[in-house]
C-alpha cells in the first residue's frame, strides 16, 4: 500500500504537470490564436497548435481523474461522501473538457474550409464562424466553471483532514471562490477582474511544490474505545 508521503508527492507531479499544461495551451497554444480578432483565418495556419492543446487538455483531464482516484483511499479514512464527491466532480470535469475540446476541433474544421473555399461562401462561413466562437465561448465558460467543483472539494477535504498545512487548504478555497465568482460574473457578461484569477494560480503552483517536496501528513489514528 503506497503511503502518504509517496502518494502526495505522485499528486504534486501530477498537479504540476496540468499547471504547466494549462499555462501553455492558454497562454502560448490555444489562447492567442482562437480568442484573436482574426480566429478565423490564425486557426488554420496554426493547426498543429490546436490540435496538440486539444490532446494535452484531454491529458489533463485524464490525469484529474488519477489524481481523485489516488487520493480517494486516502480522504476515504476522513470523509468518504467528499472522497466519492471529488472523484465524480473530476469525471464530471473531464467530460466538460472534452466538449469543449470538440467545440474547438469544430473550429480548426470550419477554418481550414475557410482557408479553402472562403472566397466563395464566405458570407456563409463567416456567420458560422460568428456562431462556432460563441459555442466554444460558452463551453470553455461552462468547463471553467465546472472545474471550480472538485477544486473545492479537494481543499475542503485537505483542509479537515489536515493532510496539508491549514494555511495552504484555506488559501485555496478562498481562491477557488474568487475564481468561481468572477467566472459567473463572466458567463453573465459583468466580469469583476480578471485578477480574482491570481490566487488561485498562486495556490495551484504552492500546492504541487508542497507535496513534492513533503508530501502528505500521516493520518491520525483514533482507537475506538470498547
Amino acid at each position: 500500500m503506497i503511503s502518504n508521503k509517496k502518494a502526495g508527492r505522485l499528486v504534486g507531479l501530477l498537479f504540476l504537470v496540468i499547471f504547466a499544461t494549462d499555462i501553455t495551451v492558454y497562454q502560448f497554444l490555444q489562447g492567442p490564436v482562437l480568442f484573436s480578432d482574426d480566429f478565423l483565418t490564425s486557426t488554420s495556419v496554426n493547426s498543429d497548435k490546436i490540435i496538440i492543446s486539444t490532446l494535452l487538455l484531454f491529458l489533463n483531464g485524464i490525469l484529474s481523474v488519477v489524481i481523485a482516484s489516488i487520493l480517494l483511499p486516502i480522504f476515504k479514512k476522513y470523509n468518504i461522501t467528499l472522497a466519492f464527491l471529488y472523484l465524480a466532480f473530476s469525471i464530471l470535469s473531464f467530460i466538460a473538457i472534452s466538449i469543449d475540446n470538440i467545440s474547438v476541433l469544430s473550429i480548426l474544421e470550419l477554418s481550414l474550409e475557410y482557408a479553402e473555399n472562403g472566397t466563395e461562401n464566405s458570407d456563409v462561413i463567416n456567420i458560422l464562424g460568428n456562431v462556432f466562437y460563441k459555442k466554444h465561448w460558452w463551453t470553455h465558460y461552462l468547463s471553467l466553471l465546472i472545474s471550480c467543483f472538485p477544486v473545492f472539494i479537494l481543499y475542503y477535504s485537505l483542509y479537515e483532514s489536515k493532510l496539508i498545512p491549514k494555511v495552504i487548504s484555506i488559501f485555496g478555497i478562498i481562491a477557488v471562490i474568487f475564481m468561481f465568482i468572477e467566472i459567473l460574473f463572466s458567463i453573465l457578461g459583468n466580469s469583476i477582474s480578471m485578477n480574482m484569477l491570481l490566487p488561485i494560480g498562486l495556490i495551484q503552483l504552492i500546492l504541487p511544490l508542497w507535496l513534492m517536496f513533503k508530501g502528505l501528513n500521516s493520518p491520525v489514528v483514533v482507537t475506538e474505545m470498547k
